[in-house]
């Protein structure tokens, strides 16, 4: 990927577009997640109810800690130890950042910071968070390829990036609000990284 392809994909947030683009593990389409007109965009492209969180990600794991400061010592190590990777960490938004991205719940935050693969290292250098979500219809399976895609959603989109075929399984959602006091964690949904691992990293 292109460091213009890269530049294009943060003025098209910044400017309150929406993107088709490539991560880790599926294709996904991405916007502001401070706005809700262009989260309103996202939802009504995948067909998906508006009372739904998105995830919001970061392109560098140092950038979201950075971004969410009410985040505790252990579950920051903890997060240290699963990101970047293809996980999705549910946590505590105590200081309810990003309430736009958070849908019903403003009190859980989702968070994704991407392991990127070789060809789309470039995307390490967008600095700002986006509000993403697999680049699927409501209830379809996630895409791989760009071609897989929805034509719904790339015609919709304000920018696509092509970043080849992708593993195709989207992230494991590891809710991990009460983990800082507790050391309580469970899987929300079944995914790219095994039980297994996490608990490696958590136990």
């Amino acid at each position: 990927m292109t460091a213009e392809e890269v530049a294009a994909f943060a003025d098209c947030i910044g400017a309150g577009g929406v993107a088709v683009f490539p991560a880790d593990t599926v294709y996904g389409v991405a916007c502001d997640p401070d706005s809700d007109a262009a989260l309103r965009r996202l939802y009504e492209l995948k067909g998906r109810p508006p009372g739904k969180p998105a995830a919001v990600m970061f392109f560098a794991l140092d950038r979201a800690l950075e971004a969410l400061p009410d985040i505790g010592p252990r579950t920051g190590a903890a997060l240290r130890r699963l990101l970047p990777g293809g996980v999705t960490v549910l946590l505590a938004n105590r200081g309810g950042r990003f309430a736009a991205a958070c849908g019903a719940d403003p009190a859980t935050l989702g968070v994704r910071v991407p392991d990127l693969p070789e060809a789309l290292a470039s995307l390490a250098t967008v600095t700002v968070p986006v509000a993403q979500s697999s680049a699927n219809l409501a209830g379809e399976p996630p895409p791989r390829r760009l071609a897989d895609v929805p034509r719904e959603i790339r015609t919709g989109a304000d920018l696509e990036l092509e970043g080849g075929e992708l593993p195709g399984t989207a992230s494991t959602v590891l809710d991990l609000r009460d983990y800082e006091r507790e050391g309580r964690w469970h899987v929300e949904r079944a995914g790219a990284v095994a039980e297994s691992a996490l608990a490696a990293a958590l136990d």
